[in-house]
């Protein structure tokens, strides 16, 4: 089912992008627009801009940026029709859906969608009701889970042998190269496919809000061929590094405790959901990566880790800290006797039992120093001393300058040592990490130089800049939401006195909308262009700096709009004093290689008529207006 389009803008006119974004990002005002820590990359100064006027976002340091749906879609892990449905439900507005006309993409995630929640159904029916899967309910029953908690994770069950999907998703009319794209199905050499998960038992991977978005098979049989896991690849619907394991039952527990549980295994974090500690997530596998840490930021920012207590599990906690730390959360280290995980130990001993080691959990401080005393660190001092300074190292990621001084004095009292030398141990650090920061920044600033250049990669060298400025300032104007300044923009300009490509495309395009479609929303208009064209667009349209507010207060009687026009007049005639100079310059070099006087005669008077024509530019643009 497809959402008109005509629906999808009354959608997205009937709410503010500062009102939606704010509730995820905290934004400030800064002249017209907003500002506020990117959520899309980890920074100190913010850099993540959301213009009202336009109603698009930017951000100038991972150039990350689009309408509201965009934003919805990146920050939330969601398909463009869920971000659609979620402002509609919001806003109180009924979708009616067109039964044809697919948009490619937004129906592409769709069948995805769609795929998985059917195999998920046929994996789960295989594991509850088919007499195959006694195996698979043995197996968990072992593990001490109940019917009810396999249907509520909707675990499931791979019949053995190759063809048995096969056969179901033919006999659904499922399309076999989709899912072969989900890693549902694989094809041999010779061309035939054949089930990938097959004799395995399923753990469904969820989105946060709750779709199947990819499937992990665990094997039952020590003989059978494979991994002890295989995992679905990465696809449009699924970013391994971008998904918790178990976030979407655990959401609404993690708000409302405040405080997140952060496992290694499916199997931990179920028996602890079905224990009743269902503040849980699960890594499942993989290290903790910064988007993890930036989605289980919308939730909580206080976590406690609970790997293994293996040199693995240590390994994991270790790089998982300065991950956390990076995105401010308050970090706190649990560890289970020797020999137990989550799962063994909540089976054994009981949620109030496990209750217990959480609340006995260290700050991450205290579990790096015991860790170091276990390997002898400070049985020699120049081991000591290293150990102090990679203690003193996370410490500097965290932002709040109250909460690191208090953990500086611990290091100090812990090893008797003057807190003076512990503070200039942390300004290296610091320093560092300022270094790293400016790095980075340099990295994506020279990127986005490199992405510039490789869109206008030839004109630029050939046209002087004061040329390539002012045109760059005209398409700007082409997306200030004014029909009076595109009007006259469009009536002045045609699209062969454009020099540079990409600035005569958006022009053809902008043209084309406004003449036919009457449309002026730069978000509409923005949305035309493809991501490289679209990231060009908001570096130009959305002002990095702009004058306060406070500026039209002192002078109410120049309005915005007055301003504008008068600035789209002045860049007009400028650009058509250019073209003229051009003109001019061509005909001096004419005249010099003229072969009769009667040919000079006629330059000269082309030249004369040019200089008259450049000085009643503006006296004709202003009359026009």
């Amino acid at each position: 089912m497809r959402i008109p389009e005509s629906k999808i803008e009354e959608i997205r006119n009937s709410i503010s992008i500062v009102d939606v974004i704010s509730e995820y990002v905290q934004l400030r005002k800064r002249g017209k627009n907003f500002i506020g820590l990117c959520p899309f990359h980890s920074e100190k100064t913010p850099s993540f801009t959301v213009t009202e006027e336009k109603q698009i976002f930017h951000c100038f340091g991972c150039h990350a940026g689009g309408n509201v749906y965009k934003f919805l879609m990146d920050y939330k892990k969601i398909s463009f029709v869920e971000a659609v449905q979620e402002i509609a439900e919001q806003q109180g507005i009924e979708i009616n859906y067109d039964d044809e006309g697919f948009n490619e993409k937004q129906s592409e995630q769709e069948i995805l969608y769609d795929i998985n929640t059917e195999v998920g159904r046929y994996f789960s029916n295989n594991l509850l009701h088919d007499a195959e899967g006694e195996i698979a309910r043995t197996y968990f029953q072992k593990r001490n889970l109940k019917v009810q908690t396999m249907r509520s994770f909707g675990l499931g069950y791979a019949h053995n042998g190759y063809e048995n999907l096969v056969n179901f998703l033919k006999e659904k009319n499922i399309n076999l190269e989709k899912a072969l794209q989900l890693g549902l199905i694989g094809r041999n050499n010779d061309g035939r496919v054949y089930d990938k998960l097959a004799g395995r038992i399923i753990f469904p991977i969820f989105s946060p809000n709750g779709r199947v978005v990819a499937f992990a098979g665990r094997k039952l049989r020590e003989d059978d061929s494979g991994g002890k896991y295989i995992n679905s690849p990465e696809s449009l619907i699924y970013v391994k590094g971008r998904i918790l394991y178990g976030l979407s039952h655990a959401k609404d527990d993690i708000r409302k405790i405040d405080k997140a549980i952060i496992v290694e295994g499916y199997m931990d974090l179920i028996s602890l959901y079905q224990a009743g500690v269902k503040n849980v997530v699960a890594v499942s596998g993989t290290a903790l990566t910064d988007d993890q840490a930036q989605l289980l930021s919308r939730y909580t920012k206080n976590v406690v880790l609970l790997f293994d207590a293996d040199a693995a599990g240590i390994k994991a906690s270790m790089r998982s800290i300065e991950i956390l730390l990076k995105r401010d959360f308050d970090v706190k280290i649990s560890t289970l006797p020797k020999g137990e995980d989550p799962d063994s130990y909540v089976t054994k001993f009981g949620k109030e039992s496990f209750d217990d080691i959480i609340k006995r959990a260290e700050n991450f401080l205290e579990y790096q120093t015991e860790y170091y005393e276990t390997q002898g660190m400070f049985d020699d001092p120049t081991k000591m001393a290293e150990a102090i300074r990679d203690l003193v190292k996370p410490i500097a990621l965290v932002s709040d300058e109250l909460k690191r001084n208090l953990l500086i004095r611990n290091i100090g009292r812990k090893f008797n040592l003057r807190e003076k030398l512990i503070e200039a141990e942390l300004d290296k650090a610091l320093d560092f990490q300022k270094k790293q920061n400016r790095l980075q920044s340099q990295r994506i600033f020279k990127k986005e130089e490199a992405q510039q250049e490789s869109l206008i990669p030839v004109e630029k060298k050939t046209i002087p800049p004061h040329f390539y400025n002012t045109e760059r300032e005209i398409i700007r104007l082409l997306f200030e939401n004014n029909e009076e300044i595109i009007g006259l923009i469009t009536y002045n300009i045609h699209e062969e006195d454009i020099l540079i490509d990409i600035h005569r495309n958006i022009f053809e395009k902008v043209y084309f909308e406004y003449e036919n479609r009457g449309s002026l929303n730069p978000a509409d208009l923005i949305s035309l262009f493809d991501d490289e064209v679209q990231s060009y667009l908001r570096e130009l349209t959305i002002e990095k700096y702009s004058l306060s507010n406070n500026w039209q207060d002192l002078n109410p009687s120049i309005t915005q709009e007055m301003i504008t026009k008068k600035y789209a007049i002045d860049l007009l005639v400028k650009y058509k004093q250019m073209h003229i100079d051009l003109q001019i310059a061509a005909n001096v070099g004419a005249q010099e290689n003229a072969d009769s006087e009667e040919r000079l005669l006629e330059l000269m008077k082309e030249k004369h008529e040019l200089e008259k024509q450049k000085k009643t530019i503006r006296e004709e643009l202003e009359k026009e207006s």
